[in-house]
């Protein structure tokens, strides 16, 4: 009788490693790659951050991936790859040489702790803005920065001198 060590693919349901990889996803599916992952009990990751976007004429902050078209997996060494595969929205698992790029532990907990964490603007420092509400209507002012995640902070000419006021980022647009 002959006994064979055949390994077995690991269960998504396991205790999860220390092991990230990169995945490519379809077009515009980030989203929905990461939810069919989920569901099938893969631990994923996408970081994602808040940036300003004008929609409908008002300025919002939408929630976008940090890394539009990937997301990272936790999977042990020496997986099967083939369910990903398949997965809705998952193009391919990023590889050089045959072999999934591993990404380290440290860099997905620094990339989870850092996203989300500010808004991105679409305004630099320096831009010419046009203030659209309140007493400042019409006004042109120089963007100077974000004052926290809501409001931002501009510098205006009243009375033949520059003053710093700050408003709430829905209020300005560029000229």
């Amino acid at each position: 009788m002959q006994i064979t060590n055949t390994p077995v693919p690991p269960d998504p349901s396991t205790p999860k490693s220390d092991d990230w990889y990169l995945v490519q996803c379809k077009p515009k599916q980030d989203e929905r790659a990461e939810e069919n992952l989920q569901r099938q009990g893969y631990e994923c990751s996408r970081p994602v951050c808040r940036r300003e976007k004008l929609l409908r004429g008002q300025l919002s902050c939408v929630k976008e991936s940090l890394f539009p078209g990937y997301l990272f997996i936790n999977m042990p060494e020496g997986a099967n790859w083939a369910p990903l595969r398949s997965t809705r929205g998952v193009a391919r698992v990023v590889a050089f040489g045959g072999r999934p790029l591993a990404v380290s532990h440290e860099l997905i907990l620094q990339l989870q702790s850092r996203a989300d964490t500010h808004v991105i603007s679409k305004f630099n420092a320096g831009d010419k803005v046009t203030i659209l509400d309140q007493g400042f209507a019409g006004i042109e002012s120089i963007f100077m920065s974000m004052d926290g995640e809501e409001r931002v902070i501009l510098l205006i000419n009243l009375m033949n001198r520059q003053q710093q006021i700050s408003l709430p980022v829905t209020s300005i647009s560029t000229r």
